[in-house]
C-alpha cells in the first residue's frame, strides 16, 4: 500500500507533530508513506529531519491553483493507493482535483471545522465552506475524538459510515531520557498553544488575576492573532509580572522550558485530542484542561489530573490555586501516573495500526 500524506507545510504546532510523528513510525514500521508539502516550511524541514521522504509542490502563494496540475501528475505517476490530505488548505487542493487522481482520498480533522476560520470574517466564512465541501467529497474521514465524529455527522451532515474516530498518539520516552527539573522560586504554569480566540488565553489571564497568587507564574508559548491582546490585557488586570509571552517556540526549545514548569494547561474552546498535553505528560509534567474532545478519556479522573468546564474562570481559578497548594512530590506522583496510563494507551504505533486498518478498509471498496 502506497500513501501520500498532503500538507500545506506551515504547521507549527500540533498538526506537524502529528504528521511527522506518524510518518516516522510508518517509516521505521516498514510502511511505503512519504509526505508531500504545498510549500516550504516547518512541516517539509522536521519531516526531512526525521529522514522522511518529502516532496515540496514549491507553490508561489497560498492558493496558487496554477500548482493543481503538478499535484495531480506527482500523484498519478507514482501509483499512489491512498492520498491523505491534513489541513483546510490541503483538503482544498486535494478536493479540486480528486476526480482526476486514481488514488483513494482521506481527510484528518485535526479541530472543529466549523471553527478553525472563526473570528476573520467573509473570507473565514468562504474558507469554511470550501473546507466542508471537502470533506464531504473525501472518500473517508479520521476525526481524532468521538466528539468530532458526532459533529461531522449532526451538523456538516457527513455518513457515519465515512468516518473513522481514531485517536491521536506520540513516542513516549522513558522516564530515564527525560531531563531533571530545575528548581525554581515560583509555581510555574505553562499554555502551549497558538495564541487565537479558540484557546482562550484571556481567560487563562482572568483566572490567574482571580487566584490571588503572586506566586504563580504563567508562561504563553505561541504566536497569533491575539497576541498583541493578550500582552494588552495582562498589563490592563496589573499581572504582567507575572506571565511571560515566549512567541513562537521550537519543540527542544519547549522541552527545556518543561524543566521549570509545574503544570501544564490547556484552556481551550474547542480541540480534538489534544498532542500538546501529551507532550506535557511524557515530559512529567501534570495537566490541567477543559473538557474539550475526548479529553476524558485522556485525564479519566482526578488522580490523572485535572478536568475543567469549557469556559469556566472560576473553575479554572480554583484548581490553579489547588494545584500550587500541592506538594511537588504530589505533582510528581500525579504525573508520574497520568504518563503510565497515556503511554500505554495513546502511542504513535497504536494509533498507525488503526489508521493502516481503515486504509485498507476504505481499498476494498474499490
Amino acid at each position: 500500500m502506497k500513501v501520500l500524506h498532503v500538507n500545506a507545510g506551515l504547521e507549527k504546532g500540533g498538526g506537524l507533530f502529528h504528521i511527522v510523528n506518524l510518518l516516522t513510525q510508518a517509516k521505521e514500521s516498514g510502511e511505503d508513506f512519504e509526505l508531500l508539502t504545498l510549500a516550504d516550511g516547518p512541516v517539509a524541514k522536521a519531516a526531512q529531519a526525521a529522514g522522511i521522504k518529502t516532496t515540496v509542490l514549491g507553490t508561489k502563494s497560498r492558493y496558487d491553483l496554477g500548482a493543481l496540475k503538478r499535484l495531480t501528475k506527482f500523484i498519478n505517476d507514482n501509483n499512489f493507493d491512498i492520498v491523505h490530505s491534513h489541513g483546510a488548505r490541503a483538503n482544498l487542493f486535494v478536493d479540486l482535483i480528486h476526480k482526476k487522481i486514481d488514488a483513494k482520498w482521506i481527510v484528518t480533522v485535526h479541530s472543529d471545522p466549523l471553527r478553525d476560520f472563526e473570528g476573520r470574517g467573509f473570507l473565514g466564512d468562504i474558507f469554511t465552506k470550501l473546507n466542508i465541501k471537502a470533506l464531504k467529497q473525501a472518500d473517508g474521514v479520521f476525526a481524532i475524538t468521538q466528539n468530532f465524529a458526532d459533529l461531522l455527522v449532526d451538523k456538516i451532515g457527513l455518513p457515519k459510515t465515512k468516518i473513522c474516530v481514531i485517536y491521536n498518539g506520540i513516542f513516549f520516552h522513558p522516564d530515564s531520557q527525560i531531563p531533571p527539573k530545575y528548581d525554581h522560586p515560583y509555581f510555574n504554569v505553562v499554555n502551549v498553544g497558538r495564541t487565537e480566540k479558540v484557546k482562550a488565553q484571556d481567560m487563562l489571564l482572568k483566572a490567574l488575576k482571580q487566584t490571588g497568587d503572586p506566586n504563580i507564574h504563567l508562561h504563553i508559548v505561541g504566536d497569533g492573532s491575539q497576541l498583541n491582546n493578550l500582552k494588552a490585557l495582562a498589563r490592563d488586570l496589573g499581572i504582567n509580572q507575572q506571565v511571560t509571552f515566549h512567541g513562537f517556540l521550537s519543540h527542544p526549545e519547549i522541552v527545556e522550558l518543561y524543566r521549570k514548569m509545574d503544570l501544564a494547561v490547556l484552556t481551550s474552546y474547542s480541540e480534538s485530542f489534544p498532542l500538546v498535553l501529551l507532550e506535557a505528560s511524557d515530559n512529567l509534567l501534570p495537566i490541567l484542561s477543559t473538557s474539550v474532545g475526548d479529553v476524558r478519556k485522556m485525564i479519566p479522573d482526578d488522580e490523572h489530573g485535572f478536568v475543567i468546564k469549557i469556559g469556566d474562570q472560576n473553575d479554572l481559578s480554583d484548581d490553579l490555586n489547588k494545584a500550587s497548594q500541592m506538594s511537588k512530590q504530589q505533582l510528581k506522583q500525579m504525573a508520574k501516573i497520568e504518563k503510565e496510563y497515556l503511554s500505554h494507551n495513546f502511542s504513535i504505533k497504536n494509533q498507525l495500526v488503526a489508521i493502516k486498518n481503515y486504509y485498507e478498509l476504505v481499498l476494498d471498496e474499490k
